[in-house]
């Protein structure tokens, strides 16, 4: 899952401003994050390399350390430190905890397949992007309408005003991410569009997801927090 995981961090910033946007965008994709630092490190290493020869069915890495059930249990502790000193808060602790558990519990039923610790161990996962991508792509599709129309409901009721710009904006985002699933779903995009092999050093499938992804935290991070506080007037 690509920006489903973002439309949880919305809402956990929502019901506990006091903790910051950036912060819960970051720990919502903390799995991913982990993913691409650790391709760097040689430990799991992405295919296909090159970016214009990848699909989400014909991704593979093994993502041992970053989203297999096992080492969530240390990065949940990891995050529940991390928010509990930034924040001096338990409550955003745990809050960022449960954006990372999230994480894993929506990739469950939309994303690469995981395992307990292993690929020589039992599946936690349904690895959908492997076996039934599209279907994948539609409950994330689904996913992600549900929690936006949750999060600007939720908006009215605290007296948060949205122009209509803003919330295309946001929307928006989300819109990108479900097209941009569905344009690479099983057709890559040197084969869409005739793309020759070539390697200027920037076309490699990793760089791109790390600018796809920072791009996304910077976005939503700017449009979330442009909104007006309804005066109310005590009688």
């Amino acid at each position: 899952m690509l920006a489903g995981h973002y439309a949880t961090a919305l809402v956990a910033h929502q019901k506990f401003p006091q903790g910051s946007l950036l912060y819960f965008l970051v720990v919502s994709q903390l799995q991913d994050l982990l993913w691409f630092a650790l391709h760097y490190l040689g430990l799991e290493r992405t295919q296909p390399s090159d970016v214009f020869d990848t699909t989400l069915s014909n991704m593979t890495v093994d993502m041992l350390y970053s989203h297999d059930l096992i080492p969530q249990i240390f990065w949940l502790v990891v995050v529940f430190i991390f928010g509990k000193i930034i924040f001096k808060s338990n409550k955003i602790g745990l809050v960022g905890s449960a954006l990372v558990a999230g994480h894993f519990v929506l990739d469950f039923f939309s994303g690469h397949p995981h395992h307990i610790f292993g690929a020589d161990t039992a599946e936690a996962g349904l690895g959908l992007y492997a076996t039934n991508v599209y279907l994948a792509i539609a409950i994330e599709a689904v996913f992600c309408i549900a929690i936006l129309w949750y999060f600007f409901k939720q908006d009215i009721k605290l007296g948060i005003q949205r122009t209509s710009a803003n919330k295309a904006a946001i929307a928006g985002l989300f819109v990108f991410g479900i097209v941009f699933m569905l344009s690479i779903a099983t057709t890559s995009f040197r084969e869409l569009f005739g793309i020759p092999d070539f390697d200027l050093g920037f076309n490699s499938s990793v760089p791109t997801l790390v600018m796809t992804y920072i791009g996304m935290i910077v976005y939503l991070n700017y449009f979330v927090t442009k909104f007006k506080l309804e005066k109310k007037t005590s009688t």
